[in-house]
């Protein structure tokens, strides 16, 4: 589904953005080669960005509940079992789980 059929059925907000000229030149050459206009590239441009940004921030939140549920719990994942366990599922192979061991804090 292009950007154009995937916006056709959704109301859009009209806004202004202001381009310096060599890079509103660059959009449009890179808009001419992809087969878009200027308009969807930036909308595609900026809908990646913004899934990006999320993706980025849920993955931070994510850190900060694991970091705090270790702490809080004082196990952790052995690194080199846990590497050695999603390698092992990568290739398809099925493989035993590592388990959470305690830990120590470092002073």
């Amino acid at each position: 589904m292009t950007t154009s059929e995937a916006t056709a059925n959704i109301s859009m907000a009209a806004t202004s953005l202001k381009l310096p000229e060599d890079l509103k030149r660059r959009i449009e050459r890179l808009a001419s080669a992809a087969n878009k206009t200027p308009h969807a590239f930036m909308v595609d441009a900026l809908a990646r960005e913004a899934e990006r940004s999320e993706l980025r921030a849920r993955f931070a939140d994510e850190a900060a509940r694991s970091e705090e549920e270790a702490l809080s719990s004082g196990k952790a994942f052995e690194l080199a079992a846990t590497f050695d366990y999603l390698a092992a599922r990568a290739m398809g192979v099925k493989a035993r789980r590592p388990k959470a061991r305690a830990w120590r804090r470092s002073k």
